[in-house]
């Protein structure tokens, strides 16, 4: 399936100089979705996964339809301020700006297999806050799974040296 077909090129978005790819328009496409999650779960279904965790916020879209069909649980990794229970937290670098992640102390044992879910990988930035956020719960980081990577902003550079699944690359 030509998934770069369903995505939406959006220019000057969120600044003027960035090209946005918005991956609604594949989320709208059954087919395109029914692919990208079969994909995955192809890739990742020998795997032992534990724990899928999805980032903030499109990583819950394709992570959760994901920890199902592995038969693992979902971890939600989310911005500040909007978890109930006690936190692990971890600040990071964004192209413009600083953010922070953060997963509740009790989602994973320690040891357990996590596979880190997020819909594209830029400057990998946000990808390493995640996986920090695995190793502060001392549990085992298996890899990361994502729809689209932006290869000239050489995130992968910042991750930890564990399988990479990319879908759709630019």
């Amino acid at each position: 399936m030509d998934l770069k077909s369903l995505i939406r090129d959006v220019p000057d978005f969120p600044k003027p100089g960035i090209l946005f790819r918005d991956l609604t328009t594949l989320l709208q496409n059954q087919a395109g979705l029914r692919y990208v999650i079969d994909q995955l779960v192809e890739k990742h279904a020998n795997d032992g996964i534990h724990y899928v965790a999805g980032i903030e916020s499109r990583g819950f879209i394709f992570g959760a339809p994901l920890a199902y069909r592995l038969g693992a649980g979902f971890i939600p990794l989310r911005k500040p301020g909007k978890l109930c229970a006690p936190v692990y937290s971890i600040e990071y670098e964004l192209e413009y700006g600083r953010d922070r992640l953060e997963m509740h102390q009790d989602a994973i044992e320690p040891g357990r297999r996590v596979l880190i879910v997020d819909d594209l990988i830029a400057t990998g930035g946000t990808a390493a806050a995640a996986a920090g956020l695995i190793q502060q719960a001392q549990a085992q980081l298996h890899g990361f799974a994502f729809i689209v990577e932006l290869t000239d902003l050489g995130g992968r550079r910042k991750l930890p040296d564990v399988p990479i699944t990319t879908l759709v690359t630019y």
